[in-house]
């Protein structure tokens, strides 16, 4: 049998034809969540008098599966429900009291009295993005444990203080990528990492989830029940409008990262992991737009970004428009090695192994509880015994981020520009192909449109910094408003 060149073997017709049989492969697995329930036996290890005292900070949307996490686990008690909405609290109450013991449950809306509470052993936080490092490092600073969700950062600088909290005062800190709880997801990364399909070259992440227009609203008054200036908390002051509120300011900068930090962040954490980079890559570059519609978002909704490794790359797609994906495929990750390529989609309970053919050589099943890992190693005291510590999901929240910076920083050109941008990756050339097809086909005008091209960034993966680059600098960080302000530095 001929061997395939490198080329030939992450041409665009194989990268169809894996996804071909990636997704028929793992459509007939079912569902096996990441956070399914611990298995029985482990569970009955824990002493109902050793119970960890929990307070879910952020009980809308994601947080109330925060609550169902603690509420099936026998050493756990939600003692305490936090939200500057209060008109969301109720819900969460009245869940966690029909479970037995059904004690009282305490309710805040300021985050800064819940974390005087002396009978709070561990905040899970799911808040807006521009929240995470602030209440993780408040949390920290008052000797609470914490499970934060992802991104755990708004921007670089704020995930290295979460991670020099943590280990200044000795604390707890998950980072809500649950798929790295996941059985499947673990066992298939083994397999990487074992060189069961040779040396890895190249992974490549998607997120094709279709996002509506969120329109164009009015500012308007604060609704009855909102501590709108503490939601704002680190933010700039603006006038409240529903479309930088309740799920829409995952598209505005001042709140959110976009899909890239938003479902993305899954996909480039097992990107990551997979590529087993401890750090963060040597450039950056990212191009796109927000196409299709026009309202007030300001996240692009299509998005194509590329990091150099030196000895890999990883390129990730965003596409908010109505898409096929990639035969059947919209969501997870495939990473190519020199003999096989390993397949990962949003069932973090299933994966598959192929060879260079594409034929199937191993299936990976099974879930895990991300709460149980949690609940764990906060009971040991031991940040080895997690399995997304902080310092991991700072690690690809940055490599998110750095996506973002290249982003804001570019400037608009016509789809008929010719300028090379990706040196000699032909793999970024064929995925840039395959962007433009994309937008075509959803109607977008290409001889008439113009898309984003970032600045393509230097990064000192060291420093964690753009070198003597100032503008892009500034964006690893960002002006906080008094009092809410995460710290330069925690030494």
């Amino acid at each position: 049998m001929s061997r395939f060149s490198r080329r030939q073997f992450l041409h665009e017709s194989f990268f169809r034809a894996s996804m071909t049989a990636a997704a028929a492969a793992l459509a007939a697995g079912g569902h096996d969540p990441a956070d399914a329930a611990a298995p029985r036996e482990r569970q009955e290890k824990s002493s109902p008098n050793e119970r960890v005292r929990i307070a879910c900070v952020g009980v809308r949307g994601r947080g109330m599966d925060h609550v169902r996490g603690y509420l099936g686990q026998p050493d756990a008690e939600i003692v305490a429900v936090c939200d500057v909405d209060l008109g969301v609290t109720g819900k969460a109450v009245r869940e966690i009291q029909e479970r037995p013991p059904g004690k009282e449950v305490r309710v805040y809306q300021d985050i800064r009295k819940l974390l005087e509470d002396k009978e709070v052993d561990a905040v899970s936080l799911a808040l807006p993005i521009h929240w995470h490092a602030l209440a993780s490092v408040w949390a920290m600073q008052a000797g609470k444990d914490v499970y934060c969700e992802k991104p755990v950062s708004h921007n670089v600088s704020e995930g290295r203080r979460m991670v020099e909290a943590a280990q200044k005062y000795g604390r707890i800190c998950q980072a809500g990528t649950q798929a790295r709880s996941a059985r499947a997801t673990r066992d298939a990364i083994a397999h990487i990492h074992d060189g069961k399909i040779g040396k890895v070259t190249l992974a490549r992440g998607l997120c094709y989830k279709r996002r509506d227009t969120i329109g164009v609203k009015p500012d308007g008054p604060v609704p009855e029940g909102v501590d709108y200036d503490l939601w704002l908390g680190p933010a700039p002051k603006r006038p409240f409008n529903p479309n930088r509120f309740h799920y829409n300011w995952h598209w505005m900068w001042d709140y959110g990262t976009g899909d890239l930090g938003n479902q993305g962040i899954h996909q480039m954490d097992i990107a990551r992991w997979a590529l087993k980079k401890e750090g963060l890559p040597k450039s950056a570059l990212a191009v796109g737009g927000r196409f299709g519609y026009e309202d007030q978002g300001e996240t692009p909704n299509t998005l194509l970004a590329h990091y150099d490794y030196g000895d890999a790359d990883l390129i990730f797609e965003v596409r908010g428009l109505s898409t096929q994906g990639e035969k059947g495929v919209n969501i997870g990750d495939i990473v190519y090695g020199s003999e096989g390529y390993v397949v990962f989609t949003s069932n973090y309970g299933s994966a598959a192994a192929f060879d260079r053919d594409g034929n199937k050589v191993a299936d990976f099943r099974g879930g895990g509880s991300h709460f149980r890992n949690f609940l764990d190693a906060v009971r040991s005291r031991k940040t080895s015994d997690l399995n997304a510590p902080v310092a991991e999901g700072h690690l690809s929240s940055a490599v998110c981020h750095l996506g973002n910076v290249s982003y804001r920083l570019g400037e608009q050109v016509p789809f008929s520009d010719k300028k090379k941008r990706f040196g000699d990756d032909e793999e970024a050339y064929a995925t840039f192909a395959r962007f433009s097809e994309h937008l075509g086909a959803s109607g977008v005008p290409l001889a008439d449109a113009k898309y984003r091209v970032g600045r393509k960034l230097t990064v000192d993966a060291k420093k964690e910094d753009f070198g003597r680059d100032r503008a892009a600098n500034a964006l690893l960080t960002r002006e906080y408003r008094t009092p809410f302000s995460v710290p330069s530095r925690i030494a």
